[in-house]
């Protein structure tokens, strides 16, 4: 009888993990993948029924890379993929019209219709576009046939195809930024919570983990602020979702402040990765007031989830600023006999302090709000 060692899956559960997953990636984008296939129909639709092209294959390519899979910046990869394509024919157009055809025609047509694009804009898009075009003006169309010309007017019914798919069936902007931003808490929880648990137990290997994590996170900040830019492109083409456009504001600085939480998070790895491997006492009310940070962003996390005030999460991220203010028994000043001082401890609790401004701000405070909240909390006074 086979047998399966603890903690390895089976061939089966495997398939069925892959199956799950691929059920999950199809969830994501079975909207985007409509947008595509009616896009595709309606450029082909236009540039053949209506504008009479005898072969429009260009102009459902363009309907589909203009939308693709993913919400970003799709405006802008419709623009670039006309300006990209023009550039590419007219340049293809112009030379072999006077050149001919052939190996070193195309060397030079694809070079200067690529030089031209990225001295015209450095978007990867517009670069391939153009040399694409030149490739097919200079092996498929004779001198001076008009498909070229045809090719240019493809290229914009299909970019205006796409973007009118995607407003008429537009995907839900909110939905899609709200989905970014459980990621990115769903990381800052994370590494808040790796650091307490590494101060706590004194490990530097755990340290250097936070750490290392708490660097990996950029990716998904990054993928943050695409969102809510797509998201703002889609609020902007589709009527349906403007009125949208005041809570993706929202969004959009809680993007900024999550980012600057993110940043605060990093130098307070750095430090207690010091203290640690420095041998200094960190108190435990300092590991306990991280995690409660945690927790707060946490609560901040539930309220996005189900669409409640973001306000709800201040008053445990306040908490957390306290409990990290509380005065500890701190080792006496650094002597000649003991040459390792207790500076870690006040620059943690700075950037927990800091930590808690960018998530107050991201509740909806302005950072006026935040601070005077924070002093409120700790009975400083304005002038402290």
């Amino acid at each position: 009888m086979r047998t399966v060692r603890p903690g390895v899956r089976s061939s089966g559960e495997r398939v069925r993990a892959r199956v799950r997953a691929g059920a999950r990636r199809m969830r994501a984008s079975w909207l985007p993948i409509l947008q595509c296939a009616f896009a595709a129909g309606l450029a082909l639709y236009v540039a053949a029924d209506l504008f009479g092209h005898p072969r429009p294959f260009f102009a459902p390519i363009a309907a589909v890379i203009s939308l693709g899979l993913s919400l970003n910046s799709r405006l802008r990869r419709a623009a670039e993929l006309v300006v990209g394509v023009s550039l590419g024919v007219l340049v293809g157009d112009l030379i072999i019209a006077e050149i001919g055809s052939g190996v070193w025609q195309l060397i030079l047509v694809v070079a200067l219709a690529m030089s031209l694009a990225t001295f015209f804009d450095a978007g990867t898009l517009i670069v391939s576009q153009a040399a694409a075009s030149a490739v097919l003006v200079t092996t498929l169309l004779p001198p001076g046939d008009s498909g070229g010309i045809d090719r240019c007017v493809d290229a914009l019914i299909g970019g205006a195809a796409g973007i009118l798919v995607a407003a008429v069936i537009p995907v839900h902007p909110v939905r899609i930024v709200r989905r970014e931003s459980r990621r990115v808490l769903d990381d800052l929880v994370t590494v808040l919570t790796e650091i307490a648990s590494a101060l706590r137990e004194g490990d530097p290997r755990s340290c250097s983990r936070a750490l290392r994590r708490a660097r990996d996170t950029q990716a998904a900040i990054d993928g943050l602020r695409t969102a809510v830019g797509s998201a703002g492109e889609v609020a902007v083409v589709s009527p349906l979702h403007r009125p949208r456009r005041a809570v993706l504001r929202r969004y959009r600085e809680l993007a900024d402040r999550t980012d600057y939480a993110h940043r605060n998070t990093r130098v307070l790895a750095r430090r207690a990765l010091a203290a640690v491997e420095d041998g200094e006492r960190v108190p435990p009310e300092l590991a306990d007031a991280i995690t409660e940070l945690a927790a707060a962003v946490g609560a901040l996390i539930r309220e996005l989830t189900h669409d409640g005030d973001r306000a709800h999460a201040r008053p445990a991220i306040l908490d957390a600023v306290h409990r990290a203010s509380v005065p500890v028994d701190l080792p006496p000043a650094p002597t000649w006999e003991d040459p390792v001082p207790a500076r870690s401890v006040p620059v943690l609790i700075a950037q927990v302090r800091s930590i808690a401004v960018d998530l107050l701000q991201a509740t909806g405070m302005t950072r006026t709000e935040a601070l005077r909240a924070l002093r409120d909390e700790l009975g400083e006074s304005d002038t402290a």
